[in-house]
């Protein structure tokens, strides 16, 4: 299976408001993606403050938009902060670990990054092996970081530098 990146279409509507139906992924979204104008809005939203790529891997009648990786908050030390998803049917098949370390490559080899930040819910494993697997250590746990519906979740924050070995 090739796992690939490309930059976000607007023909990709579709699929983003496919995958924002999934219950995990509706909490990642910056502001409910419900209709087909909420999917564009959202793709149109990374454009100034960051890079976002569609994972992208070969389906039955084509290319299949099946994730997104980012690397946004880029700040005057040349740190990068990391974001991932996949929809729910692809899961456990390493299509996140290994689009995160393309991601990551990208952004040290094109952007000139040095270090790559990322942070997951300590309650989500499936995210810390994705992290773990695209080169990114553990730095340490950021007790009470995120907030929903009221419940307090502790985070753990994982680093990659440019001149880690992987």
């Amino acid at each position: 299976m090739e796992v690939r990146l490309r930059k976000w279409r607007e023909d990709d509507a579709p699929a983003v408001l496919r995958a924002f139906q999934a219950p995990d992924l509706r909490s990642q979204a910056p502001f409910p993606v419900v209709t087909l104008q909420d999917a564009i809005g959202w793709i149109a939203g990374w454009t100034g403050v960051g890079h976002a790529f569609a994972v992208t891997i070969d389906g039955p009648s084509g290319e299949q938009v099946v994730g997104n990786v980012a690397v946004a908050r880029i700040d005057d030390h040349d740190t990068g902060w990391v974001s991932y998803w996949v929809v729910p049917e692809a899961r456990g098949r390493g299509i996140a670990a290994t689009a995160t370390d393309r991601l990551a490559r990208w952004a040290f080899d094109e952007r000139g990054l040095y270090r790559l930040e990322l942070g997951h819910r300590t309650n989500n494993p499936a995210s810390c092996r994705v992290a773990t697997k695209a080169g990114f250590r553990a730095e340490g746990i950021e007790r009470g970081k995120l907030c929903y519906e009221g419940v307090r979740y502790d985070v753990e924050r994982h680093a990659r530098l440019a001149d880690d070995p992987v």
